[in-house]
């Protein structure tokens, strides 16, 4: 207890006198009625400063050799204050309206997907302007153009795409829209379709443990969405998108402010595809029909004054698909076996409130809330296999802010409350399942302005499946240079595994399903726990006039629990407890480059090896490259928009068929996409596009396709398109 109590005693002692050498205050334009975000404040003749945030704020160490402090922003007069003590500033800054001098413009295009140089963990921006590259009609389609995640082929049947990091699948991502935990349990494999890609703002697409705020389950990184705000977003925005093959789109959003503090929008996306399409012409359908109506309202509470920020979002969906046979017609062949098909009916509606304070007078220092629930029904069938689900999922985070000290020790702490219930009907079985945790998480992270940041994160949590655990993370940053940043990151992850709903590829197939205990909790399958180590490196250098950054990553899973979806045994599909090793070693070596000072260029290869000791013996995962090559061109002129990228994916493995005795591996093939927009006016755009340009299709993707209610009948050993060369055309307008 004494050397507690002389660990406190430190601790004060330091806070309280670092504290004393804190400057803070605020910095206006023209009137104390318009903070000034972006202002510099530093100290005279001296590298040491900040920039205010978006209230104008901002706090500063003392500097032990000047009471200087200037202040200046471009188009203001700068002005320097004399500072003595901790006197809080508040400062207002004039507009520069003279005329004698000469405009200058220094200027330079932002890239619209980036790796930083400051963060401290490995963290991929990407802004608007990147998801317009692509068709991007929904978040799956978003990672077409960035190598930092990898798009797969989930099945032959639903059209549906998956998303891989490091070479394991989405479940063991996490996956927030505005750092609120999103796509998960029931929503697992369709979720990504659900987000519009023009509601989407920006992406974080983060490798390695993620941050213990955002919970325990991430294990190979986090995928954050930011949506369009509506403070600042356009006020009316349309886009109309159509396939060549009968796939149509439309997207409108508007905006109202409602008073000088509240500001709203309207989101309303639809998608139809009415055609019935079989260019493979195995006498099944290569895209479902399908319709989905997707209509989100947000309001925005912002305070200045005060120092309150508020959002209120309500959402709901519908998503039907229709697909099998080219002639199932569901009121006269459901449940026969005249003719193949399947429905899939989804409802889900959403709800959320994020709430956050900002001390006027400390603006290091701050409170956030955030809440949130959703109720997902799908009700489906694949021939005569019924699968329905229901989950209801409640989200509460408490998030504080503040300092140890100074502003180079920051901290945040919280705690978090989540609960799960699923119900679902597994053809003639019964499945219920609560999960409910409390956790309570504490955050430090040291910024330093020189070379070295951290971030050390450990979180506590009690759940009624899992019991009690401990989730450390540990992220940590040295910067060689303003150029040269090398990263090292450290966690661990766990997670009930959603057996059945993540895997809904398995009902498309005429495989027996067998697991260790289907009445039993969770079928009888433990806990999944992971740990994730990585380290990165990034360089930026430059070559006369093009400049270069260069990435090296390397990163390794290791499961201490895992469940195993053993496909490896003809005719039935198995899962299990890990009883073994299971571990995916992923590295990525990428290039980025500006050429010609009109071109941006990105390069990157990725190797992959993903092993696990199933009950036959260890073996690579099946359907998963060890090898990818990434290239991606981009032009941005005044009028005109072009890019194209490929895609080079190695062989694969391909579990043993009917076809297959032995299994095999698969050709490796290159896929080409491409996309042209002429912009003749600033607010409107046309573009024309290909996805698979090259036209690449998988021969015989369905297995027994002749045979679609046999043991042999497999949909779901996809590992490249199914569906050939798809052409489009759209537009965008926007005010």
């Amino acid at each position: 207890m004494i050397r507690y109590k002389y660990i406190h005693v430190f601790f004060f002692c330091f806070g309280f006198l670092n504290a004393q050498n804190l400057i803070s205050g605020t910095v206006y334009s023209d009137s104390l009625q318009n903070p000034l975000p972006g202002a510099n404040v530093y100290w005279l003749s001296t590298e040491k400063g900040t920039v205010t945030d978006i209230n104008g704020m901002f706090s500063l160490d003392s500097y032990p050799t000047s009471t200087k402090l200037i202040i200046s922003y471009v188009g203001f007069i700068s002005d320097t204050l004399t500072v003595r003590g901790t006197q809080r500033v508040v400062h207002v800054l004039k507009s520069n309206n003279s005329n004698d001098l000469d405009e200058i413009i220094v200027s330079q295009r932002k890239k619209s997907s980036q790796l930083s140089f400051l963060s401290t963990q490995n963290v991929l921006n990407v802004s608007s302007e990147e998801l317009l590259k692509a068709a991007c009609c929904n978040l799956s389609e978003s990672f077409e153009t960035n190598p930092a995640i990898d798009v797969n082929f989930d099945n032959a049947l639903t059209g549906v795409k998956q998303v891989k990091m490091m070479g394991l699948p989405s479940p063991y991502l996490l996956f927030t829209e505005e750092n609120i935990p999103i796509i998960r349990g029931a929503s697992q494999v369709y979720g990504l379709s659900f987000i519009p890609g023009t509601w989407i703002e920006s992406l974080q697409v983060t490798k390695g443990a993620g941050s213990v705020i955002n919970g325990y389950e991430s294990m190979t990184g986090q995928i954050n969405a930011e949506l369009k705000k509506p403070l600042t977003s356009e006020k009316m925005f349309f886009n109309l998108f159509r396939s060549f093959e009968g796939r149509n789109e439309l997207n409108f959003h508007t905006k109202t402010t409602l008073s000088s503090k509240l500001s709203a929008n309207l989101f309303v996306h639809f998608n139809q595809l009415s055609e019935k399409i079989d260019k493979n012409n195995d006498g099944f359908l290569d895209l479902p029909l399908s319709e989905q109506v997707n209509i989100l309202s947000r309001f925005q509470y912002f305070d200045t004054d005060k120092g309150w920020v508020s959002f209120f979002n309500i959402r709901f969906l519908q998503d039907d698909k229709i697909f099998g046979q080219g002639n199932f017609l569901p009121k006269l062949h459901k449940n026969t076996t005249s003719i193949w098909g399947s429905e899939i009916m989804t409802n889900r509606y959403e709800s959320s409130l994020k709430i956050g304070y900002v001390f006027p007078d400390l603006p290091y220092q701050s409170f956030g809330m955030q809440l949130a629930y959703s109720d997902h029904s799908q009700e489906s069938y694949f021939g005569l296999r019924t699968y329905d689900i229901n989950h209801k999922s409640g989200f509460a985070n408490l998030l504080f802010n503040s300092i140890l000290g100074n502003t180079l020790h920051k901290f945040k702490a919280g705690i978090q409350f989540a609960y799960d219930a699923y119900d679902e009907l597994i053809e003639n079985q019964t499945s219920n399942r609560i999960d409910r945790s409390v956790g309570a998480f504490f955050e430090y992270s040291y910024d330093s302005l020189e070379r070295l940041n951290m971030v050390l994160g450990l979180r506590f949590d009690q759940h009624n499946n899992i019991g009690s655990f401990l989730t450390p993370r540990a992220h940590f940053r040295y910067a060689f240079s303003d150029t040269s940043s090398l990263r090292f990151s450290i966690g661990s992850g766990r997670r009930v595994a959603a057996a059945f709903a993540e895997n809904q590829k398995l009902f498309g197939s005429g495989r027996i399903i067998k697991t260790p205990n289907i009445q039993s909790f969770n079928f009888g399958l433990s806990p999944e726990h992971a740990w994730n180590y990585g380290i990165s490196f990034l360089k930026g250098f430059q070559i006369g006039y093009i400049p270069l950054n260069v990435n090296v990553d390397l990163y390794r899973t290791e499961f201490v629990n895992q469940v195993v979806v053993d496909w490896e045994t003809l005719g039935q599909i198995s899962f299990y407890n890990l009883s073994g090793e299971s571990y995916a070693n992923s590295f990525q070596l990428g290039l980025d480059t500006r050429l010609f000072r009109i071109l941006d260029a990105r390069f990157a290869y990725k190797y992959y090896d993903v092993q696990l000791d199933y009950s036959s013996g260890r073996m690579q995962k099946p359907l998963q490259p060890k090898q990818r090559y990434f290239m991606n061109l981009g032009y941005i002129g005044t009028k005109w928009r072009m890019d194209a990228t490929y895609h080079h994916t190695g062989s694969q493995r391909v579990p043993l068929t009917v076809v297959n005795p032995n299994g095999f591996e698969s050709e490796s093939f290159g896929l080409i996409n491409t996309q042209l927009t002429f912009v003749p006016k600033t607010n409107f755009e046309i573009y024309i596009g290909a996805e698979n340009l090259n036209n690449k299709q998988q021969v015989r993707p369905i297995i027994s396709a002749d045979e679609p209610f046999s043991l042999n009948f497999d949909s779901s050993l996809v590992y490249a398109p199914v569906f050939g060369r798809m052409m489009y055309v759209g537009l965008r307008y926007n005010l």
